[in-house]
């Protein structure tokens, strides 16, 4: 076994100089990767520095491509996408199997063709154009953050501070359009929209007076809240002019995208520039404060002296020159070979001075690529690892302000958990939460020096006037009717719109634009349709705020209550010869009848032993119970209670009694002195169960709602026009071609039933709901003016106005819901528990005391087999024995015998008597 191995270790030292002559012969002496970017801009110049550091850091560490030095070779793109194809060419030209950049969206779109033509990894560390997706160009890899991921951001902010509409300024190319493209998919999905886009040219030389012209066009809009997507040039140029326009004051919203926290994090800008920055909202790519990026800093520092900052785009590029060459040293531990084989596309074109013969095809690219998207370390960006959509993983920003000579940060976003105070790191941690009282920001300091949250617009300074529908009614001119001669309206709806215009703390320039023809009520549904066309900017009038119209528009603040009642004929009612049983229900009469019999038990059985009175033969005792009972209705009893628990009992039954007459009294005069109402239709119920016809108010939303919601066949409805209508429909009733009842909104109700008296409304009010003026959905006008119609209310100046349009005469102030009026055992059920339980307390020791007799006071005379409770009963029945002072009366001691005449019993002294 020895001489075994020892033949093994001389064949492995034979063939060792060969193993070494094959591993140098798979890996080079050295690999080609190329850059392409902007040398002289912000990211280029900071991109420069540290990949070229990057390449130093890995060629001197010994654990990665071991004996193969990484040659960068870095070429200009100057943001040309001409020059971008032409460099990537001529890398083809020199075996570079990696393309690192570019830096502009606009040229990776350009490059990424060539890279998937010649199978050359290309890894950009700035394009952020988010159409860059895999599927088109399936070797692109990004290695910094889609501004997918900005824009969900900056959606969300909009979204927390409750703003609905922006204006975006991009600059108009790939990387601005499709920005401000995913902004907009951003913002929809929250309910909010761009209302205005404008772009302006990409390029180094920016024209100041385009871009005065564009934000004097941004200041007449209406909206507020301003995104900024542009690169360095044109974003400073805009902050300039808007601050000399005045448009950096307080109720402005600015919010800048990546591009200016890049060049805050790489140069010292100007006082007189951080002016007109001052309040921006600005985002940063995140990046953890490790101790790695710390010890880096600190070197960048010495490299540069402190000329040149280090920003987000610079670690990225530091941390892409490391993710190739891990990937490359895999790709060569897999058996990889750097090796080329000619594009015969261009053998054919022999024309320009390119050598189009060199170009080749990276033969094991695809390879790469693969090594490339498996990469998983943490690197000075954070942890490096790639997702399905070969972007990098966990998304994060910084959110910062722009204060003074500085920048402070107020919060965070993260794909994982939203705007958060706390940073990303610690909220992975925990599980995600996305809820809205999860998300918080710190306090901003915007535009104007001012912590207040801006409005985020005002009312549009171009002079365009708004076109507010009105409806030209045929009937109920109250609300809303033209003033004749004129393009003016009046009415209940027109005031009080013009009262909360009026307290707008803004102007609102509009005119009134009429709806109907006024021969007859509009449709309100095709009314309120009008504003989603934009034919109307909004809707004033007797507007009902039902589902289906909130759907589609936004209503303010309700300004009237409204419902859905019934309104009948309704008849008098003469009082009968039975009129006097009905103040009681039947169920009142049993049990007030029951306790007048139960209480004369209770006072018998406590009298019973000691008052004569209650003594006697049985049907000479029954007939006690009852009489006792019942005289004490007219409070007529002559029986004299002798126990002090009867006495408290009859006391107690006495006092209900009182209350029990007089509320009868009270009752029976009210049903035969009042005129009493009846209707045979008693609400909504009793009429969806008949057949009848249904009048209704044409251009109501009755009509639907009874259809749809209540389920009333069409054929039922009858639709009236006017007042008179409805008078007359229901004079005529439904044998005679009219209508059992009419079914309309209160207001209008209010106003019939204040001319006509022989109607009532019966039932209660089946649908809650009010009037509102009607404006397109976000519109901030709604919220404005339901500010403004809250502040009406309190200040009493609604109801002035609801006067002025409402007045009744004495017939509606009467009684118009038709309902018994009888008294019922729930308005008495107290006075009863309290009698109940006196009687039962009463009783309770009653029979105690009988008890202790049965214990202590058993006679000697009593037969054996007498049981305890014979002698219980006997006792109860036993007439009792008088007291010592009652014995001494009955002597003469201390009365004299005309007082002993008169304590006898009644019915002693009657005997006398006769």
């Amino acid at each position: 076994m020895n001489f075994y191995y020892y033949w093994l270790w001389l064949v492995f030292l034979f063939m060792l100089p060969y193993l070494e002559q094959v591993y140098s012969n798979s890996r080079p002496s050295f690999v080609n990767i190329g850059a392409i970017f902007t040398f002289d801009s912000s990211i280029g110049k900071v991109a420069k520095l540290a990949m070229e550091q990057a390449v130093k850091d890995v060629n001197s560490n010994s654990s990665i491509l071991h004996s193969t030095q990484l040659v960068l070779h870095m070429q200009t793109s100057n943001c040309s996408g001409f020059d971008g194809m032409i460099q990537a060419l001529r890398f083809m030209e020199t075996d570079v199997i990696a393309i690192l950049g570019p830096q502009s969206s606009v040229v990776s779109h350009i490059v990424a063709h060539v890279a998937n033509e010649l199978r050359v990894p290309m890894l950009s560390f700035a394009a952020t154009d988010p159409t860059l997706s895999s599927l088109q160009f399936p070797f692109f890899v990004r290695t910094t953050l889609s501004d997918l991921y900005q824009m969900t951001a900056v959606a969300e902010i909009i979204d927390f501070y409750g703003w609905k509409e922006v204006i975006t300024i991009y600059v108009d190319d790939d990387y601005g359009r499709n920005g401000v493209s995913a902004l907009d998919d951003a913002l929809a999905e929250r309910r909010c929209r761009i209302s205005y886009k404008v772009g302006i040219k990409s390029g180094p030389d920016v024209d100041r007076g385009e871009i005065t012209n564009l934000l004097v066009n941004v200041a007449m809009m209406q909206s507020r809240i301003i995104v900024v997507h542009a690169h360095s040039n044109s974003g400073f140029m805009i902050f300039k002019v808007a601050h000399y326009l005045g448009m950096m004051q307080e109720g402005y919203v600015w919010i800048a995208t990546d591009w200016l926290s890049t060049v805050l994090d790489s140069t010292s800008l100007p006082l007189e520039t951080m002016d007109t920055l001052q309040g921006a909202l600005v985002l940063r790519q995140h990046t953890p404060d490790t101790d790695r990026k710390k010890m880096f800093t600190s070197k960048w520092n010495n490299l540069t002296g402190g000329s040149l900052g280090l920003n987000s785009y610079g670690l990225h590029a530091y941390d892409t020159v490391w993710l190739v060459a891990q990937a490359i040293d895999n790709f060569f531990s897999q058996g990889g070979v750097v090796s080329c084989t000619n594009y015969t596309s261009l053998h054919s074109d022999k024309a320009g001075g390119l050598n189009l013969d060199a170009m080749s095809i990276f033969d094991n690219g695809t390879l790469l690529l693969n090594n490339i998207l498996r990469s998983n370390f943490v690197g000075l960006s954070g942890p490096i690892k790639l997702d399905s959509e070969r972007s990098l993983f966990r998304p994060a920003y910084d959110i910062i302000n722009v204060v003074g000579n500085g920048v402070r940060r107020v919060g965070y976003w993260s794909n994982y958990s939203g705007l958060s105070i706390v940073s990303p790191e610690t909220l992975y941690a925990n599980p995600p939460n996305r809820s809205s009282a999860n998300q918080h920001l710190h306090t901003v300091i915007w535009p104007g020096e001012t912590t207040s949250r801006p409005r985020g617009w005002v009312f549009p300074n171009n002079g365009k006037q708004l076109r507010i529908g009105v409806p030209i009614r045929a009937s109920y001119r109250e609300f809303v009717s033209p003033v004749k001669g004129t393009d003016l309206f009046k009415g209940f709806c027109v005031d009080v719109f013009v009262a909360a215009v009026n307290l707008l703390p803004y102007a609102v320039p509009y005119r009134f634009v009429p709806f109907g023809d006024g021969h007859k009520n509009p449709s309100y549904t095709e009314f309120v349709n009008k504003i989603t066309t934009g034919y109307f900017d909004g809707a004033v009038g007797d507007i009902a705020i039902v589902t289906n119209r909130t759907r589609i528009v936004d209503f303010t603040q309700p300004y009237a209550a409204s419902g859905l009642v019934v309104v009948a004929p309704f008849k008098k009612i003469n009082s009968g010869g039975w009129s006097f049983l009905q103040p009681f229900t039947p169920f009142m009469w049993i049990v007030t009848a029951c306790f007048f019999f139960f209480v004369g038990i209770v006072v018998w059985i406590l009298e019973h032993r000691v008052n004569d009175e209650f003594r006697g033969s049985p049907k000479q005792q029954f007939v006690t119970i009852l009489w006792f009972s019942l005289s004490t209705l007219f409070f007529s009893h002559r029986e004299n209670t002798m126990s002090t628990l009867g006495r408290g009992v009859v006391l107690i039954w006495l006092f209900v009694v009182l209350i029990i007459n007089s509320s009868y009294t009270a009752s029976l005069t009210s049903i035969l002195t009042v005129q009493q109402l009846s209707s045979r239709i008693s609400g909504i119920e009793s009429l969806k169960a008949s057949d009848e016809p249904i009048g209704f108010q044409v251009g109501s939303f009755a009509e639907h709602y009874l259809t749809e919601d209540i389920g009333i066949s069409r054929s039922r409805l009858v639709p009236l026009g006017s007042p008179e209508e409805y008078a007359k429909a229901l004079q005529l009733g439904p044998n005679k071609g009219g209508v059992a009842a009419i079914v309309d909104e209160r207001p209008y109700v209010e106003i019939f039933l204040s001319t006509q008296c022989t109607f009532r409304i019966v039932g209660q009010e089946f649908t809650r709901s009010g009037w509102g003026f009607a404006f397109p959905r976000d519109s901030p006008l709604a919220v404005d003016l339901s500010t403004a119609i809250l502040q009406l209310s309190e200040t009493g100046d609604l109801q002035r106005i609801h006067d002025k349009w409402m007045t009744r005469s004495t017939c509606s102030l009467d009684n118009t819901e038709i309902e018994s009026d009888r008294l019922q055992l729930k308005s008495f059920w107290g006075l009863f528990i309290i009698c109940g339980a006196a009687c039962f307390i009463a009783l309770v020791i009653y029979f105690l005391q009988i008890m202790l007799l049965v214990r202590h006071s058993t006679p000697p005379e009593s037969p054996s087999n007498v049981g305890p409770l014979q002698r219980f009963l006997s006792l109860i029945d036993e007439k009792k024995g008088p007291s010592r002072s009652e014995r001494r009366k009955r002597n003469g001691d201390e009365i004299s015998p005309e007082d002993q005449l008169g304590r006898q019993p009644k019915r002693i002294q009657r005997v006398m008597a006769a």
